[in-house]
C-alpha cells in the first residue's frame, strides 16, 4: 500500500506542474493535471461518437499520458532539444513494485506509439485540449495563439478529431453560458 501512497502522491504533484507553453503565448497557464483531465474528457466524449472504440482504454491511456511528467517536468520542443528527458526512465521508477504498474506503461507506450485507433483519438483529444485553451485565449483577445491554432490542428489524426477541431474554431468560449443566460431585468419587462 505504501507504493501505492506514493504514486497517489506522485500523481498529485501533476496539479502543481505548470504547462510550459504558456509562457511563450504571453498569458494563460495551466497545470499538466489541469490538462489531463481535460484530455480525458474529451477523449470519453470522442469515444461515445465510435462504438467500436474501447472507452475506458482510451480514457485511462489519456489519464496517464503525462505521469512521467511529475518527475520530468513539462518540457516543450524547444527544451527537449537541449535538453534529454529520460521518459522511459522515470516511468520505470514510477511504476517499479506495483503490481499493476506494467499496465500503466503499456498505456503510456500504446499512447506514444499512435497505431491503435484508441491511441489515435488519444492523440487527438491531447491536441484539442490546446486547441481549446488556444482559443479561450483567442475569444478574450489574446492574439498569439491564433499563429498557433493551424499547427496544433495540422496534428489531429481522425476525422472526429478534425470536425471537433472546426466546430470549436466555430463557436465562442461562453456561447453555452450565453444561450442559457436569462436577463431578470428583461424578463419583468
Amino acid at each position: 500500500m505504501k507504493k501505492i501512497a506514493d504514486l497517489l502522491f506522485e500523481a498529485k504533484m501533476l496539479k502543481e506542474t505548470p504547462r510550459s507553453g504558456f509562457q511563450f503565448l504571453g498569458s494563460g497557464n495551466e497545470s499538466v493535471a489541469e490538462h489531463s483531465f481535460c484530455t480525458t474528457f474529451i477523449a470519453y466524449v470522442m469515444a461515445q461518437l465510435d462504438t467500436s472504440i474501447d472507452t475506458l482504454r482510451v480514457i485511462s491511456m489519456c489519464l496517464v499520458h503525462d505521469l512521467p511528467e511529475a518527475r520530468t517536468g513539462d518540457m516543450n520542443a524547444v527544451q527537449k532539444k537541449y535538453i534529454g528527458v529520460d521518459e522511459a526512465k522515470a516511468l520505470e521508477d514510477t511504476t517499479q513494485g506495483l503490481t499493476f504498474g506494467h499496465a500503466i506503461v503499456e498505456l503510456i507506450q500504446e499512447f506514444r506509439a499512435g497505431d491503435s485507433k484508441e491511441a489515435k483519438l488519444a492523440h487527438d483529444a491531447d491536441q484539442l485540449a490546446l486547441i481549446l485553451e488556444l482559443k479561450d485565449l483567442m475569444d478574450i483577445g489574446y492574439k498569439p495563439p491564433k499563429s498557433w491554432v493551424p499547427h496544433v490542428i495540422s496534428r489531429l489524426k481522425t476525422k472526429a478529431g478534425n470536425d471537433i477541431a472546426k466546430a470549436i474554431m466555430a463557436t465562442h468560449r461562453d456561447g453555452w453560458w450565453r444561450n442559457n443566460f436569462i436577463d431578470t431585468d428583461t424578463k419583468n419587462e
